[in-house]
């Protein structure tokens, strides 16, 4: 009988919820809050900066219209349902802060729940008085306090424009975040890591948003099949400051329930530490004969993932470029939005030049992810066996390091051909427009080893230097931050290609900066302890 089945006979199955509710909030004491703030200060910012853009009735008319007529901006934001400042509020910044929740919150389920049992923490924590399902609980307890946080800062933030729509919007931001926090709880009990378990719900969150992205693209009210079928788009239809639909809250609250009752059925039917999907075994003795080919095996279907998604966005987002162009053309204040964000080119050149900043931004997250799967290797002890033998840790680690600089320059590339593919341009611009985001990349993924092989137990504020840098380039220009402020991004420092002359300066000097950090990084991993 395993441990968890013997607990479960002695407690109820909610035994000791508070206490593991109240160490998870412990241990997301910087978490929580910062994302809370960023997602939901993102929102209440925008009034702002809207209203310094478009500060009368006419203008703010006029970009309605426009932005509802064009279906490559609704596919990116979706219609506008309303000309007033909030709405034009809800229109820029909400299906953003829908997905930041969402992401939010499956990091922090996934984290209090399989990753927890992925270390073995949870088995010890299992032998005594805690309930089958307080862990489950504790984590969506944790994301409910993050989605509260967010509701209640939107509608703080928003309440001068209209106290109705400010309270749908905030609480259409807050749902969606709580359907994907549990959508990571169903996916916890599916998988036996917490990378896959991440990897489905993320993939949740990517489909989503192409399911309403699709579906506004094709309608300019919000009501295709396609955008219904999607979480994001019941936020979106929610359609705050403009005739709020309540009941469309109903459908993110049954959401909610069923995949509550589902994981909660699921986590009844498994021991501690396994799971429902049975899992592959490894491949037969002498079949790898390195560490890199390990490395590889490990890493190779978030690779292959990566390079797709990067692909099929570049693809979408070049057939937007035409359509982006004609509309903000028409349009100064619009216009000033998207040259601060790809620069003081014309007009196309800046579109594109936002577009692949946005991609670079992104994939920071894959290589800080790369860069700290072997840290996620050395915590669940599985490293510690390779190393006893006669392998070294630089060579371990250089393995998941060739990956994660190597995979994000292929990802990278990936998404510069399919930008230059669906535009119909010349591919060489936008291929090095691309690739030029790589020193602010290996500069991030830097940061990840420096943290990893000198503090270990800090390797996972990478992921909010990562975050804190894609808050800044894609919202920061928009918010009307400070260049000051948008400098301490490293992609801040960057040429906006394609369209002005390559500056070799910043590139060559991100670029050492990066050497350096991972030269340090893999001194202070020779140096230290494993950690068990």
């Amino acid at each position: 009988m395993s441990t968890g089945t013997l607990t479960g006979t002695l407690t109820g199955p909610l035994t000791g919820t508070g206490i593991l509710a109240r160490l998870a909030l412990r241990r997301d004491r910087l978490m929580i809050p910062v994302w809370a703030l960023v997602t939901g200060g993102m929102v209440a910012g925008g009034v702002g900066s809207l209203e310094g853009l478009y500060d009368t009735a006419a203008e703010r008319a006029e970009l309605a219209a426009s932005m509802t007529a064009n279906s490559s901006m609704r596919a990116l934001y979706g219609p506008v349902f309303d000309d007033s400042l909030g709405g034009l509020v809800a229109w820029r910044f909400g299906t953003f802060a829908a997905v930041l929740a969402a992401v939010a919150s499956l990091i922090v389920v996934v984290r209090h729940t399989r990753e927890e049992e992925e270390t073995g923490r949870q088995e010890m924590l299992s032998a005594g008085a805690v309930g089958r399902r307080a862990p489950l609980t504790a984590a969506l307890l944790a994301a409910l306090v993050l989605n509260a946080a967010v509701a209640l800062i939107v509608t703080a933030g928003l309440a001068a424009q209209g106290a109705a729509g400010a309270l749908a919007l905030g609480l259409a931001i807050g749902g969606t975040g709580m359907v994907f926090a549990t959508t990571a709880a169903l996916a916890a009990q599916l998988t036996e890591s917490a990378r896959l378990a991440k990897g489905l719900a993320g993939a949740a969150v990517g489909l989503a948003f192409a399911l309403r992205a699709a579906g506004d693209s094709g309608t300019a009210d919000g009501g295709g099949v396609l955008t219904w079928l999607s979480p994001i788009g019941w936020a979106e239809n929610v359609r705050a400051f403009a005739g709020e639909r309540w009941w469309v809250l109903l459908l993110i609250a049954a959401a909610v329930l069923v995949q509550t009752a589902a994981a909660y059925a699921l986590t009844g039917r498994r021991d501690v530490g396994a799971s429902l999907l049975a899992t592959r075994p490894g491949p037969a003795e002498g079949r790898l004969a390195t560490a890199g080919a390990l490395a590889w095996r490990l890493q190779r279907g978030t690779l292959l993932g990566w390079s797709l998604g990067f692909l099929l966005g570049g693809l979408v987002f070049g057939g937007m470029v035409e359509g982006a162009a004609d509309i903000v053309g028409d349009n100064e204040q619009a216009r000033q939005i998207f040259e601060r964000m790809g620069g003081q080119s014309a007009l196309t050149d800046a579109f594109l030049a936002t577009m692949v900043s946005l991609f670079g931004m992104v994939a920071a997250l894959f290589a800080v992810g790369s860069v700290l799967r072997p840290h996620g290797e050395e915590t669940s002890g599985r490293a510690e066996p390779l190393l006893a033998n006669a392998l070294g840790r630089l060579r371990w680690a250089a393995g998941h390091l060739l990956i994660a600089f190597g995979g994000s320059a292929l990802i990278l590339a990936l998404s510069g051909l399919g930008l230059a593919l669906a535009y119909g341009h010349d591919l060489g611009p936008i291929l090095g427009a691309s690739l030029a985001r790589l020193p602010a990349v290996w500069t991030l993924a830097g940061l990840a080893v420096l943290l990893w092989g000198a503090a270990p137990k800090a390797a996972t504020a990478a992921w909010g230097a990562a975050g804190l840098c894609l808050a800044l380039g894609w919202i920061g220009p928009a918010l009307d931050l400070p260049q000051a402020v948008l400098n301490l991004s490293p992609f801040g420092h960057l040429p906006k290609l394609p369209g002005p002359e390559m500056a070799w300066t910043p590139v060559l000097a991100l670029t050492a900066l990066a050497a350096a950090l991972v030269a340090a990084g893999l001194t202070g991993l020779r140096r230290r302890d494993m950690v068990s």
